[in-house]
C-alpha cells in the first residue's frame, strides 16, 4: 500500500512504499541521496549499493531529475534536513527515466520559468505557495460558513459593466455583445436581498494593460454582500475575516511559510493587534507629511548601504568559489542566487523611492491613491490600514454618499503593510433609486443594462454593504511574495496567455 511522504512520521521504524518524482540527486561512492517529492512533501531517499539488489542499483544510477519512481524501504529519522524522516531503500522501481528536463537547479529568469509554468509548479517554492493558497481558500469558506453566510454564484457572462467600461473583455454571446465579469458584486446584492448574507467566490476579469506586480487579467474574488449592514459593520467583518484567515495559515502552514522565508512575526501582529482606521483626508495628510519623507529617505539610505554590503560579499564569494570544495561550492552558489535576487529588489527600491517621495509630496486632495501612495501610507504601520470615506468621484457609481458630507463615498479600502497595498475594497451601497439613476448617467453607462439592478431599490430597498477580497493579492501578502504571478497556478496578465 502506498504511503504519502507527509505521513512518514506515523511510520517510523516501519517499511513503507512511496511513489513520486526525483527532485534532486547527490551521490558519493556506492550511495545515492535522492530528494523525492510526491505532492504532499519532499524527503530524502537513500539508496545504498550494498543494501539493494543489482537491478535497483542499476535503476538508481540511471535516475535523472523528475524521473518517476516507486521506492520501498524503512522509515528512519533524519535530523539534518528540513523534513525529519527519510527512507533507507530496499527496492527501487522506475516508471520513467526523464531526459533533458528543462528546469535545472541553477537560477533561471522569470520569463523562462513562466513559459514553463506547468513544470515550474513542481519546485519547492511553488509547491509551498500553492499549499498556502489552498489553506487560505479553505479558511475563507470556513469563516463565512461559520458566520451564517450562504455561498452563491454570480454569472461570468454579463451584459453590463460593474467597475467601468474601460477594462472590459468583450465577447460574442449568440450574436449580441457580452462581457467577462469584472465583479459579481451587483448580482451579490440581489442574492443578499433574498438570503440576507451571501458570498460569491469565482474568477473575475479586468482588461488592464498593466504589467505591475499587483495586476492580473484573470483573478479570483471573494465578494460578500450583507443586508442591513452599514460601513462600520462592514469594516468589522473585514477585519475579523482577515484575522481568521491569517491565524489559520499560521497554525497549519508553518512548513510552507518557513520554506518561503516568510517573517511570521509580522503576520502575528495582524492577528493580535487592531487594524488602523483612518479617513481618506487623514491618509492624505499622512502621505504628504514630513514624516513620510523622512521614512522614505531612511529606506533609500538603507537600500544603498545594503547594496554596497551585498556587492562586497558577492565579490568575496566569487574569489572563494574557484578553490572551494564541492559542498562549499554548492553553498556559495545558493548564496549567490540569494544575493542576486536581493540586489534586483534593492535596485528597484533605489529607482522607485525618489519617485514615491515626489509623488507623495505633490499628491492633491480628491485624487485616488496609486500603488506608490498606498506603499507610503502603509510604511507607517505594521498592521493593515482601513482607509474609508473616499471622494465620491473616484468610487464606483453604486457607492453610497456620506449623509454627513456628500463629498465622500462610504467606501473602504484595506491596505496591507510591507508595500502590498490594497487587498480589500468595499463599502456601503446606495439605496436611493433616483441617486443611482443619476450616477449611472454620470458614468455614461447604458440604463437598459441596469434596470434589473434598479429593481432592488424599487422593491424592498434596505441598507446593505459588501466588499471584494482579491485572493491573489492576499496570497502574495501572507506568503511574502514580490509578484502576484506566482500566487495562481497559471497566471493570465497582459501579454501572457500560455501555458
Amino acid at each position: 500500500m502506498n504511503t504519502n511522504i507527509i505521513d512518514l512520521p506515523k511510520h517510523e521504524g516501519s517499511t513503507v512504499t512511496l511513489q513520486g518524482w526525483v527532485y534532486n540527486i547527490r551521490e558519493s561512492k556506492g550511495i545515492k541521496f535522492l530528494v523525492l517529492r510526491d505532492g504532499s512533501e519532499f524527503c530524502q531517499v537513500v539508496v545504498s549499493q550494498q543494501d539493494v539488489d543489482e537491478e535497483s542499483w542499476n535503476i538508481a544510477e540511471q535516475l535523472t531529475q523528475e524521473s518517476s519512481v516507486k521506492v520501498t524501504g524503512k522509515v528512519v529519522p533524519n535530523h539534518r534536513d528540513r523534513f525529519p524522516f527519510e527512507i533507507q531503500v530496499q527496492t527501487l522501481e522506475v516508471y520513467q527515466i526523464v531526459k533533458d528536463y528543462p528546469i535545472t537547479h541553477k537560477e533561471h529568469g522569470v520569463d523562462f520559468l513562466m513559459n514553463l509554468r506547468h513544470l515550474w509548479l513542481r519546485t519547492p517554492r511553488q509547491w509551498a505557495i500553492m499549499r498556502v493558497r489552498n489553506r487560505i481558500i479553505f479558511a475563507i469558506h470556513q469563516f463565512f460558513q461559520e458566520q451564517g453566510f450562504v455561498q452563491m454564484d454570480a454569472p461570468i457572462f454579463t451584459g453590463n459593466a460593474c467597475e467601468g467600461t474601460s477594462t472590459l473583455f468583450e465577447t460574442d454571446y449568440y450574436g449580441v455583445p457580452a462581457y467577462l465579469s469584472q465583479s459579481g458584486q451587483l448580482y451579490g446584492e440581489a442574492m443578499a436581498m433574498a438570503m440576507g448574507k451571501i458570498y460569491t467566490f469565482g474568477p473575475t476579469f479586468r482588461a488592464e494593460k498593466s504589467q505591475t506586480r499587483r495586476h492580473l487579467s484573470e483573478f479570483w474574488m471573494i465578494e460578500p454582500e450583507m443586508a442591513f449592514y452599514d460601513l462600520e459593520m462592514n469594516m468589522d467583518l473585514i477585519e475579523s475575516m482577515l484575522k481568521y484567515i491569517t491565524q489559520a495559515v499560521l497554525k497549519d502552514c508553518q512548513t510552507e511559510l518557513k520554506l518561503l522565508n516568510r517573517d511570521t512575526t509580522k503576520l502575528q501582529k495582524l492577528v493580535e493587534q487592531p487594524f488602523i482606521r483612518m479617513t481618506y483626508e487623514e491618509a492624505v495628510k499622512l502621505l504628504k507629511s514630513d514624516k513620510s519623507q523622512e521614512l522614505l529617505q531612511k529606506d533609500l539610505d538603507n537600500a544603498k548601504t545594503t547594496t554596497e554590503a551585498l556587492l562586497q560579499e558577492q565579490k568575496t564569494l566569487q574569489q572563494e568559489h574557484g578553490g572551494a570544495k564541492k559542498g562549499r561550492k554548492a553553498e556559495i552558489d545558493r548564496r549567490m542566487q540569494e544575493i542576486h535576487t536581493q540586489l534586483k529588489d534593492l535596485e528597484e527600491s533605489i529607482r522607485n523611492i525618489p519617485q514615491w517621495m515626489k509623488s507623495a509630496k505633490e499628491f492633491e486632495l480628491g485624487n485616488d491613491f496609486g500603488g506608490s501612495d498606498e506603499t507610503v501610507i502603509t510604511r507607517h504601520f505594521e498592521v493593515p490600514i482601513m482607509v474609508h470615506r473616499y471622494p465620491h468621484q473616484v468610487k464606483a457609481f453604486y457607492m453610497k454618499r456620506d449623509p454627513k458630507d456628500s463629498r465622500w463615498a462610504m467606501g473602504v479600502d484595506v491596505l496591507a503593510p510591507e508595500g502590498y497595498g490594497e487587498i480589500v475594497g468595499g463599502g456601503e451601497r446606495e439605496t436611493d433609486e433616483q441617486v443611482l439613476i443619476q450616477k449611472i448617467h454620470e458614468h455614461n453607462l447604458p440604463m437598459s443594462a441596469f434596470e434589473w439592478y434598479l429593481d432592488l431599490r424599487r422593491f424592498g430597498s434596505v441598507p446593505h454593504s459588501g466588499f471584494g477580497l482579491g485572493l491573489e493579492r492576499l496570497v502574495a501578502y501572507i506568503a511574502g511574495l514580490h509578484h502576484v504571478r506566482e500566487t495562481i497556478p497559471f497566471a493570465r496578465h497582459y501579454n501572457r496567455l500560455t501555458p
